[in-house]
């Protein structure tokens, strides 16, 4: 069994921002492959089902973001694999808008959701991080993250999730860099220029 879970802040509120991207992936994964929602455990909102004929365990952390790990530790403990098999799906402040990196293990680089999953099962867990890009002042960054993606941005937020569940079966084949291509070239990540996105 393979635990996917895209990271946010629960309830409607906190739907659109930009710190749910990785619940908007989720739901969006969910939907395309027809996964069966199950009730609620693991401090979480959970599917499953199979994907490219692995069994796929989505979990949508009930918890606020900072406490993303408890919902982790509790299915890992229960299903008694190892954090190689986890996969965390999450916005990344430092990536331009839509461009999307994989990476297996590392620290959590001032991300609360990934520092609370690293303290319940160790960091050799993999990272698939979306850009949201940054608001250029570190000041302002509190306020960006946990505000909603502006109308104009919802084109390139449903493009790149729709990428990131068409190419998932990839991903699940154990491919990071055939994934981050196939996402690229179906979901171009903005160009950032002096004048701002476009």
């Amino acid at each position: 069994m393979l635990i996917f879970a895209g990271l946010g802040n629960p309830g409607p509120k906190h739907a659109r921002q930009r710190h749910n991207i990785g619940f908007m992936a989720a739901d969006e994964i969910i939907r395309r492959y027809g996964l069966s929602l199950r009730q609620s455990r693991h401090h979480s909102y959970v599917a499953e089902g199979k994907i490219a004929g692995e069994k796929i365990l989505l979990l949508k952390p009930k918890t606020f973001m900072n406490e993303s790990g408890r919902a982790l530790g509790s299915a890992v403990r229960y299903y008694k694999t190892r954090p190689g098999a986890v996969t965390i799906f999450y916005d990344e402040l430092d990536l331009t808008p839509g461009k999307v990196r994989v990476k297996l293990g590392g620290g959590h680089a001032g991300h609360n959701g990934i520092r609370s999953i690293s303290s319940h099962i160790g960091q050799d867990f993999r990272r698939v991080r979306i850009g949201i890009g940054h608001p250029g002042d570190k000041k302002q960054v509190h306020g960006y993250v946990l505000s909603n993606f502006l109308r104009a941005e919802q084109i390139w937020v449903q493009k790149t999730i729709d990428a990131i569940a068409e190419a998932l079966p990839i991903l699940i084949d154990g491919d990071n860099v055939g994934f981050m291509t196939k996402v690229a070239c179906l979901a171009p990540p903005l160009v950032i220029d002096q004048k701002g996105m476009s």
